[in-house]
């Protein structure tokens, strides 16, 4: 695991260049750097040892030199690959899986990605045509940034690099600001920071001549077919223990793991069985996970380590946090991500985790609908419209919202599972110079026309993998994991995993009620009930309950009172919003959040220059 960085440009000194560039990212990386430099391209890498750590410094060459690649991540089948590659002649310096990527585009050209098991970015470079291909994994579990101008090409695991590149203007790109406002991270291919990009999931690219082309390699779909529950349990639990197995030995260094209350990190601990779990939490009731966690690893003979998180503690590092994820993000679970990743940073070097499996089991309460809601989306949606019409007027009565709700098509009522607030509300919260008329219905479509002959649960799950999954889940994973110089991997979310799991029909993933119902009936074969039944909670923060105290509403109050505030949002409302939340019982934590943590975002990017005070 490790952070890279690059350049493409005319500048003389890209020694000194890339190598502050890469000093930026060396949490990603502490244990050692390497560079590369010619008249054309500045390549940097920082090291997080994993494998071959006494040979595996990057950048690698391939034997003639005539290539060079930098790697982040891990893939898990390198060493069949690298047996398929000493057939056919190539020659190896090492034992890494970096130095098999490189060999294996050489032998396999664009084929090499879908032969990759793992999680990976990276870029190699041809020394002879000057071509410089990229390719990031196929669900987004590691990070690819790029910044393309005429002058100048940077790319690496990090925006915060980049700051560091004199030829890097660096303006807000206020046309993500409502989307943010609504989906609580950023979910445009275009960051926050203009003419900056992410490099979609599953998908490549090649930079030549000042050219710059991608292109897919990976599209998710959903070929179910149509086998019984019992076969189903059976062959994906081998699955599953099998990719848990690959992800925990991959490693010369030990492994342990994230352990909440919830089903994911419980299954996936009990099967892994690492030396060392670790959990945090809040010690106030209804907000700590942490004592069924340690009631699990004590059933398990496994050591778990714990702590709890103070308000101070919570509000002294969101700066941190918003550094480290580059972008505005408003996932409050975020923030004891971070100290759970500090926590586990102080033992091991590399962690397993639950990631991936609500978006590829069905895990979101949101999956599941009543029998009689079934029922009533197979009305023509032009009756459901004008019956919502006419009773949204009417005096409240029990019902009346779920009607309206379903009065709209999928992509109108089910944006997501992370989406917080309304159009309408978001442009409210703007100032008014900035509010647009962006639909969700321009974003959300296309997708929902992608798998229109599915269920509405596997169109909920196609939504959520393609926003919710990479954009916020595995960023934060990624981002906090790193901060802390901590590789994390997601042994539920392997593509092999995946490739099997999208045959299987959604009626055995919500089912009595139940959602993950197949991945529940799996888990109870290694879990006691309680967990392998236990309903979602994810993170729970008592950030709405700190700011009804004076200290943090005082807090609060004085970020929305800033004076380059004003030049985003509404400043009246908004403090109508956080006194409304202070005097009152109405939560308007959503809005006090997203809008909050843009702020503490632009302070350190634009008042501090990217420096944490």
């Amino acid at each position: 695991m490790c952070g890279i960085t690059g350049f493409i440009s005319k500048d003389k000194n890209k020694k000194q260049i890339i190598k502050k560039m890469a000093d930026r990212i060396i949490h990603r990386g502490p244990d050692d750097e390497g560079y590369f430099t010619d008249s054309y391209i500045a390549l940097g890498h920082r090291r997080l040892s994993i494998i071959d750590i006494n040979s595996g410094k990057q950048p690698i060459f391939n034997e003639d030199k005539s290539k060079v690649i930098i790697f982040n991540g891990e893939i898990y089948n390198y060493e069949k690959l690298k047996e398929d590659l000493l057939k056919k002649g190539h020659k190896f310096r090492t034992n890494t899986d970096t130095e098999v990527i490189l060999h294996g585009y050489e032998e396999y050209q664009d084929d090499l990605y879908s032969k990759l098991r793992g999680m990976f970015a990276f870029v190699i470079y041809d020394l002879k045509t000057k071509e410089l291909i990229g390719a990031r994994d196929y669900f987004g579990i590691k990070p690819f940034y790029y910044y393309l101008t005429d002058d100048a090409f940077l790319f690496g695991s990090e925006i915060k690099s980049f700051l560091e590149h004199p030829q890097f203007h660096k303006e807000v790109n206020t046309k993500a600001l409502k989307m943010y406002l609504i989906f609580q991270y950023s979910i445009h291919n275009e960051t926050f920071f203009k003419n900056v990009y992410k490099l979609k999931p599953g998908t490549f690219f090649k930079y030549q001549n000042g050219k710059f082309k991608t292109q897919e390699y990976f599209k998710i779909n959903y070929p179910k077919e149509p086998k019984d529950f019992n076969y189903y349990k059976e062959e994906l639990q081998k699955v599953l223990k099998e990719s848990v197995k690959y992800h925990q030995i991959t490693s010369d260094v030990e492994v342990g793991a994230y352990l909440s209350g919830g089903v994911d990190s419980s299954y996936v601990v009990s099967v892994a069985k690492p030396d060392k779990t670790f959990s945090v939490g809040f010690d106030i009731e209804g907000f700590d996970e942490t004592k069924m966690a340690q009631e699990l690893s004590h059933i398990l003979k496994i050591k778990n380590y714990r702590k709890h998180i103070s308000s101070e503690e919570f509000f002294n590092i969101l700066p941190t946090i918003m550094y480290h994820t580059d972008e505005p993000h408003a996932n409050i679970s975020t923030v004891p991500l971070y100290f759970l990743s500090e926590l586990a940073s102080q033992e091991v070097k590399v962690v397993l985790s639950g990631e991936g499996s609500d978006e590829m089991f069905g895990g979101y309460n949101e999956y599941y609908e009543p029998v009689i809601l079934k029922i009533y989306t197979k009305i023509p949606l032009f009756i459901r419209q004008w019956v919502a019409k006419v009773i949204k007027p009417l005096p409240h009565f029990p019902g009346q919202n779920t009607l309206i709700k379903y009065g709209k098509p999928l992509y109108e009522r089910y944006i997501g599972h992370g989406s917080s607030l309304s159009e309408e509300e978001a442009n409210k919260l703007l100032n008014p110079n900035l509010r647009t008329d962006e639909s969700l219905k321009d974003i959300i479509k296309p997708l929902i026309d992608e798998v229109k002959d599915c269920d509405d649960v596997t169109q909920k799950m196609y939504i959520d993998m393609h926003f919710w999954l990479p954009e916020d889940i595995l960023l934060k994973a990624d981002k906090m994991a790193m901060a802390n110089s901590l590789e994390l991997r997601v042994p539920l979310l392997d593509i092999d995993v995946f490739n099997y799991s999208k045959k299987i029909p959604s009626k055995f993933w919500i089912k009595d009620k139940k959602t993950k119902y197949l991945f529940r009936a799996i888990a109870h074969q290694e879990l006691p009930e309680e967990w392998a039944n236990r309903r979602k909670l994810g993170f729970p923060v008592p950030f709405s309950k700190w700011i009804r105290e004076p200290k943090y509403y005082n807090y609060v109050k004085e970020k929305f009172n800033k004076p380059f505030v004003k030049d985003f949002f509404n400043v009246t409302y908004l403090n109508q919003l956080l006194d409304e939340h202070y005097h009152t019982k109405i939560s308007h934590m959503h809005e006090i959040y997203n809008v909050l943590m843009f702020i503490i975002w632009y302070e350190v990017f634009f008042e501090s220059n990217g420096e944490v005070c």
